[in-house]
C-alpha cells in the first residue's frame, strides 16, 4: 500500500466478521418492500405457489442473500491515516469516502439490541457539511470505543504516534433521569394521548364508511406506530438517559433496547430550547432540546426539574443564565389584534451572551441563541403589522433554523434589529475555537 503523512503504512481493515448477518437481509427487505407496495398482487403469486416451489424459492433465496452478504463484506475496508479517516464500500457501485478529521465533530456509538447480544457496535460520524452520518457497522465493541477515542484524539491535534495511547476521556455524570420520572412525564404529554384516542377511533370509523379492510389497516397501522412512537418508544428510546461532561463535549447515553452513546460536540450548538408542556408545569418540569450544526442531535434532556436542567445548559453555553420568565419582554397589547389570546405568549429578552424568544401559550418554548452563533438578523413587517405598529425580528442560525422574536413595537424591533447586529458582530470576535479536548 502507498504510504501516507510523513511515510507511515495505510493498514486497511474489515468490519466485525458478523456484519454479513446484517446484510445479508437487504434482498429479503427487498421482497417484503414490494409485498408492502401491492399487498393484493403479493397475496395472488402465493396463493399460486405450491410446497415445492416455496422450497426451491427458499433455496435459491437464503443462499443468494448470504452470499450479498459476504461479498458486501468482503469488499468494505477502512483506515486510518494521518490526517483522514477513509472509508470504502460497495460491489458493483464503489464509493470511497475520505473524510478529514478536523471536520470530524462528534461520533456516536449504537448498539442495537442483537448488536448487544452479539458483542458489537456501530460508529456513526458526523462532519461539517455532510447531510448524512458515514457509518461503520459493524465493529467489536472494544474496537469501536477504541477506534472512537483515536478519531477524536488525532481531531483534537494528538500526534498519530500517541493518538491510539490516548484513550477514552473520563466522564462526570451530571444527570440520569429516573425511569419512573421519564413515565410520569410522558403520561402528562398531550401527544401521547392525543395519537392513542386517534389509533382507537378512527380505524371503527373507517370500517363503518368503507367496509374496506385495507383501507382500515393503511390507516390504522401507521396511527398505532405513532401512539407507540409518541408513548412506548420514546419511553424506550429515552430510558436510563445519562448527561456526563467529558473534555470532548457532553455525553449522553440512553436506550432499553438498543443503547446509543452519542456527543454534544464544543462549540457546535447553534440553538438551545427549554420547552415545558402544559401538564408539566405544576412539577416543574421541562424538557432541552439543541440545534447542533451539521448534526441530527436534537434532545439533550428527556425530562428534568427546570433548576437541574439550567445547570445542563449552563455546561452547553458555558457563562449564559437562561432569561426567568418575568425579565421576558411581552409585546404590546395591540399584539392581541394580530393574534388574539396568543400574544401572551410571546416574550423577548436580550442578555449579553444570549438573544431569547419564548412562544407557546400551552407548550412554553424558550429558545436561546448565543450571539456568536448568529449568522443574520431579519425584519419583517406584514400589512396587518404595520396597520397596527408591529414588527418580528428574525435571527438565523449556522443550523439553519430560525428563532423569532414576535409582535415586537415596530420602533423597538428597528434597535433590536440594529443592536443585535452589532452583538452577533462582537460575539463572534470573542467566541472560542470549536476544537476538541481545549
Amino acid at each position: 500500500m502507498p504510504a501516507a503523512g510523513v511515510g507511515r503504512p495505510v493498514i486497511e481493515r474489515r468490519l466485525h466478521p458478523v456484519t454479513p448477518f446484517r446484510r445479508a437481509w437487504a434482498p429479503i427487505a427487498v421482497l417484503v418492500g414490494w409485498a408492502v407496495h401491492d399487498p393484493n398482487q403479493a397475496q395472488e403469486q402465493l396463493t399460486r405457489l405450491t410446497t415445492t416451489t416455496l422450497l426451491i424459492a427458499l433455496a435459491v433465496l437464503v443462499p443468494a442473500a448470504s452470499l450479498y452478504g459476504f461479498l458486501t463484506w468482503w469488499f468494505t475496508h477502512y483506515a486510518v491515516t494521518d490526517s483522514e479517516l477513509r472509508i470504502r464500500t460497495g460491489l458493483l457501485f464503489r464509493r470511497a469516502a475520505h473524510i478529514r478529521l478536523e471536520r470530524i465533530q462528534a461520533i456516536d456509538v449504537s448498539r442495537p439490541l442483537l448488536a448487544r447480544i452479539a458483542g458489537v457496535a456501530k460508529l456513526r460520524l458526523d462532519v461539517v457539511g455532510a447531510e448524512k452520518k458515514d457509518e461503520l457497522a459493524f465493529l467489536g465493541e472494544e474496537d469501536a470505543r477504541a477506534l472512537r477515542a483515536e478519531l477524536l484524539a488525532r481531531a483534537a491535534g494528538f500526534a498519530p504516534e500517541t493518538a491510539h495511547e490516548v484513550g477514552e476521556a473520563p466522564a462526570r455524570e451530571l444527570l440520569r433521569v429516573p425511569p419512573r420520572k421519564l413515565a410520569a412525564a410522558l403520561a402528562l404529554t398531550g401527544a401521547t394521548w392525543g395519537t392513542l384516542a386517534a389509533a382507537l377511533v378512527v380505524p371503527p370509523l373507517l370500517w363503518l364508511a368503507t367496509h374496506s379492510v385495507w383501507t382500515v389497516l393503511a390507516t390504522g397501522v401507521p396511527l398505532l406506530g405513532a401512539a407507540g412512537a409518541a408513548g412506548a418508544g420514546r419511553f424506550v428510546g429515552e430510558y436510563d438517559w445519562t448527561v456526563g461532561e467529558s473534555p470532548d463535549g457532553l455525553r449522553i447515553d440512553r436506550g432499553l433496547l438498543d443503547r446509543t452513546h452519542e456527543t454534544v460536540p464544543p462549540g457546535r450548538v447553534q440553538t438551545v430550547r427549554i420547552v415545558q408542556p402544559l401538564l408539566w408545569r405544576r412539577p416543574g418540569w421541562v424538557r432541552v432540546e439543541l440545534d447542533v450544526a451539521g448534526s441530527a442531535n436534537s434532545v439533550l434532556v428527556p425530562v428534568a426539574p427546570r433548576e437541574a436542567a439550567e445547570g445542563i445548559v449552563a455546561h452547553v453555553l458555558p457563562g449564559v443564565c437562561v432569561p426567568a420568565a418575568e425579565s421576558l419582554a411581552r409585546p404590546p397589547r395591540r399584539a392581541g389584534r394580530c393574534a388574539p389570546v396568543w400574544w401572551r405568549g410571546y416574550g423577548t429578552a436580550v442578555t449579553d451572551t444570549v438573544f431569547a424568544a419564548r412562544h407557546g401559550l400551552l407548550r412554553r418554548r424558550l429558545a436561546l441563541v448565543p450571539h456568536a452563533k448568529v449568522q443574520s438578523v431579519r425584519l419583517t413587517q406584514g400589512p396587518w403589522q404595520r396597520l397596527w405598529r408591529l414588527a418580528d425580528v428574525h435571527v438565523d442560525t449556522g443550523a439553519g433554523k430560525t428563532v423569532t422574536a414576535r409582535l415586537r413595537d415596530a420602533q423597538q424591533a428597528a434597535e433590536l434589529l440594529a443592536s443585535q447586529a452589532e452583538r452577533s458582530r462582537t460575539g463572534r470576535n470573542d467566541a472560542r475555537p470549536d476544537r476538541w479536548m481545549t
